[in-house]
């Protein structure tokens, strides 16, 4: 029998999952959204069916995704719980909410996952922290729950205590790798491209470089070594980033993000 995936919340993420359903088989997908529209696009594309209300979709479904912004969840939940039981399986892609408080939300009467994705999963390239230390969760239910997020990209799963050092690598990276494109897209207008050429440029950059680090499989820093030349190019660029300490304060950044996740989730 199939296995029926509800989602709350159909914006980019929750969207991004349900296409990624594609490639499981034996599941079907509901959604409920407060916006209609959303569903109702995803509905068309034969995709989910639309949930009316948020306690259909509670009763409908054997695992029931959160996909709503923090502020909203204990008012969502609040619907919710009445019309859960043992047998539905909760999971939460919501930033900063622990297990013990989704536990709590759901009123202790069913298992919970957690799970931190990252934006790559809107083109099946995510990446995705699992917690499933929730002694309620049988080996069926934990294989599902890895098959289902493994269909959108890479998963890792995690013990709870490392979901703030993931959201500061994984979770905000893509931000990290976007700030730097953005710069090298101006230093190519800067050096007289036209922007369109330059974005171009540092977009197969980008692609190329992840492409050879992947198949390859050699480390980054042996990678790097390869093009820096004695007296070179390269190295004059690279001790430029260095005397700026750009290495450091990527090294920050990913901590400070690291340390605001576990603000919000205190």
């Amino acid at each position: 029998m199939a296995a029926v995936i509800g989602f709350l919340g159909a914006g980019n993420m929750g969207a991004a999952i349900i296409k990624g359903l594609a490639a499981v088989p034996d599941v079907s997908a509901v959604a409920y959204d407060v916006d209609a529209a959303k569903v109702a696009a995803l509905s068309d594309a034969k995709l989910a069916k639309a949930a009316a209300a948020p306690e259909d979709l509670a009763a409908a479904s054997d695992y029931l995704v959160l996909c709503v912004k923090p502020q909203y969840l204990a008012g969502a939940m609040a619907e919710l719980a009445p019309h859960l039981g043992p047998e539905t399986v909760i999971v939460s892609i919501v930033a900063g909410v622990t297990m013990d408080r989704l536990r709590e939300l759901a009123g202790g009467k069913c298992p919970v996952v957690r799970v931190m994705p990252n934006t790559p999963a809107l083109v099946g390239a995510g990446q995705f922290a699992l917690c499933l230390d929730d002694a309620a969760l049988d080996a069926g239910q934990k294989d599902f729950v890895g098959k289902l997020f493994a269909a959108l990209g890479r998963t890792y799963v995690l013990e709870e205590k490392f979901f703030d050092a993931f959201t500061g690598l994984a979770g905000s990276g893509p931000a990290y790798v976007l700030h730097f494109m953005e710069a090298l897209i101006e230093s190519g207008v800067l050096m007289g491209f036209a922007r369109d050429k330059a974005t171009d440029i540092v977009l197969g950059l980008f692609e190329g470089t992840a492409r050879l680090a992947v198949e390859t499989g050699l480390h980054p820093s042996v990678l790097r070594e390869m093009v820096t030349s004695p007296a070179g190019t390269t190295i004059e660029a690279l001790m430029h980033l260095d005397r700026k300490a750009v290495r450091a304060a990527i090294i920050d950044a990913a901590v400070a993000s690291r340390d605001r996740s576990k603000a919000l989730g205190a």
